[in-house]
């Protein structure tokens, strides 16, 4: 679907409109559309809908995309992230329907205009023509999952194996499937969705969370950190529900999915995490475990304090098996005199020998941390196209 020129400056014109009162639409049309289809509430994070992540990150997208309406191409890599995350909720072509129409109509009615009018039908055309790529991605990331041994379409019903507390707010969840049919040889920093029933609620919800293990024959491993509420931070559903579950308690979950993952295991890997952003970076360590580390690994990590530092015991065991893996620590808080260093991360305190110009770099972890580490490394003479970052906001990290 093309759009005239005329649909094209129209979509532009409304860029300043997005800037000031994006957020704004974009709530409404939560609002608009979760109330006229309330089985979508089973579809989409509540937990992001009450603190308004979704709201900015959807206006980020829409903003980003009509700032770009002649050229979506740039926006090739934040589409492929927003595929892989409708993909791991089941999203299908139909619900495109559903969103562009109460799109359209939340445009109209915050905007004050009519349904008639020239600019909702140009962001009808826009719309479409995004729906029309995304779809299509998708497609081909489902038609993958169909042809890989092991992988499934869908949500799967899988038993909780095993907890294992990895720190004071860390637990890992080993899952088998309950119909005991096989796995897949997924890419090592990819994540599934997690559904649960949310009591609180009265309905289930899904998250997505990063596998933290290497592929397995048997089980897939999540290491989920426990949201506990705070003045400014209401409890995480999904991340409680899990907690409070027993082993043998069922969930479901879809196949392993995502565009971040490790590229090249016989590059030289430099891993970058901050808090539960390890979570990845364990599963990229064990994966090049698996192959013997062909090269040098750099395991960098930032957390508060020892106390939540997860799976240091394990990154210890890797060490002491390969020594040409090393790692360093930074604590905000240390009274045990446990970290490399204290505060903050900072990669100038890191030695120089950690951060080979000729390495690709992963970062995980808070999108302020992220954008902190991303900028350190291109000052320290990295070239952007060796960082690598996870994002499950489609709204993206901003790097400038």
């Amino acid at each position: 679907m093309s759009l005239t020129a005329q649909q094209i400056e129209l979509v532009k014109a409304t860029v300043p409109v997005l800037k000031e009162n994006g957020v704004a639409l974009t709530s409404y049309f939560y609002n608009r559309m979760l109330t006229n289809h309330p089985e979508l509430k089973e579809v989409f994070n509540l937990g992001h809908q009450r603190s308004g992540a979704q709201a900015r990150s959807l206006a980020g997208a829409v903003l980003a995309y009509a700032e770009n309406i002649e050229n979506p191409a740039v926006l090739a890599s934040a589409i492929e992230l927003m595929a892989h995350k409708h993909v791991s909720l089941e999203i299908q072509a139909p619900d495109y329907q559903i969103v562009g129409t109460n799109l359209l109509h939340s445009i109209s009615e915050v905007l004050n205009i009519s349904m008639d009018d020239p600019l909702i039908d140009a962001w009808a055309a826009a719309y479409g023509q995004l729906a029309e790529v995304l779809i299509n991605t998708e497609k081909a990331i489902y038609d993958e999952h169909a042809q890989t041994q092991g992988s499934w379409l869908g949500w799967r019903k899988f038993k909780i194996a095993k907890k294992v507390e990895e720190s004071s707010e860390i637990t890992s969840f080993y899952l088998v499937p309950s119909d005991n049919g096989a796995l897949p040889q997924y890419k090592v920093g990819q994540y599934i969705s997690v559904r649960v029933f949310v009591e609180d609620l009265g309905l289930k919800q899904p998250r997505q969370y990063t596998l933290s293990d290497s592929p397995k024959a048997d089980h897939l491993r999540i290491s989920v950190k426990r949201e506990d509420a705070k003045a400014d931070f209401a409890a995480g559903w999904v991340s409680n529900t899990l907690h409070n579950l027993k082993e043998g308690d069922e969930i479901e979950v879809t196949a392993p999915t995502g565009n971040f993952f490790l590229l090249d295991h016989n590059k030289k890997n430099v891993l970058i995490s901050g808090g539960v952003g390890l979570t990845p970076m364990i599963a990229m360590l064990n994966g090049l475990v698996d192959a013997g580390i062909p090269q040098p690994v750099s395991f960098i990590h930032a957390c508060r304090n020892a106390q939540v530092h997860a799976m240091k015991q394990h990154i210890e065991q890797v060490k002491a098996q390969y020594p040409t893996v090393r790692s360093f620590v930074a604590y905000e808080e240390d009274n045990a005199n446990e970290a490399d260093v204290v505060g903050r991360l900072d990669l100038t305190q890191v030695p120089s020998d950690m951060l080979p110009k000729d390495a690709d770099y992963y970062l995980c972890g808070p999108a302020f941390f992220m954008q902190a580490q991303h900028k350190a490394l291109v000052d320290l003479g990295i070239s952007p196209a060796q960082i690598h970052l996870e994002a499950f906001s489609t709204g993206g990290v901003q790097l400038s």
